[in-house]
């Protein structure tokens, strides 16, 4: 196969194990987030990410103990996929480890980290927005109880500090907005920092 055929065909690997082994660590980040904020079990979407997801937290669970009540296991599935995620990505990318594979194993398992903090906070703004815009369109429809449980631990903290103007509640666009800022500079700056020592 010449370069640029193998050029494609590795675009495209990439493509796929991106995107399957992120939609799976997206899961399992969901399940933990869900499990933390105390979500009612008795929900369609803890339902289905506990389906797609038990086959592999069952077994972790006797490995990685829980912690104040947090299901640990189901958060270092998490890293450990988004690790194997970036690895075989390199692979693919054709990086050669070579004698300081240790520092970039090192390199890896951080960038797994702010991948996982990345995506952690991509679905906690996702929460909110789709809380707010629920709460416009359909204030009683089944998901606002759950949407509220999972935004409830944010907006809790401005809730207390910002009245309302006007009868609206502003602590959701403070959220966004922070969090917008945690993307842009810790977190990206990690990734990107992290990244030019591969």
């Amino acid at each position: 196969m010449d370069v640029w055929g193998w050029s494609l065909l590795s675009g495209a690997l990439i493509f796929l194990v991106e995107t399957a082994f992120g939609l799976f660590v997206i899961a399992l980040l969901l399940r933990f987030y869900l499990q933390w904020a105390r979500a009612p079990y008795r929900n369609p979407l803890s339902q289905f990410l506990q389906a797609l997801t038990d086959f592999m937290v069952r077994p972790a669970r006797r490995v990685v103990p829980g912690l104040w009540g947090l299901d640990l296991a189901t958060l270092a599935l998490a890293w450990l996929i988004q690790l194997a995620e970036l690895f075989i990505v390199l692979q693919l990318r054709g990086y050669q480890f070579g004698p300081d594979a240790g520092m970039a194993f090192a390199v890896l398992v951080l960038l797994a980290l702010a991948v996982l903090a990345r995506f952690g906070l991509y679905i906690a703004m996702a929460a909110v927005i789709a809380q707010v815009v629920l709460s416009w369109v359909g204030p009683y429809s089944p998901l606002m109880p759950l949407l509220n449980t999972m935004t409830r631990p944010f907006l809790r903290v401005f809730q207390r500090r910002v009245p309302p103007i006007g009868n609206v509640d502003l602590s959701p666009l403070f959220v966004v907005v922070i969090i917008q800022l945690l993307l842009m500079l810790p977190v990206a700056w990690a990734e990107a920092a992290l990244a030019r020592l591969l």
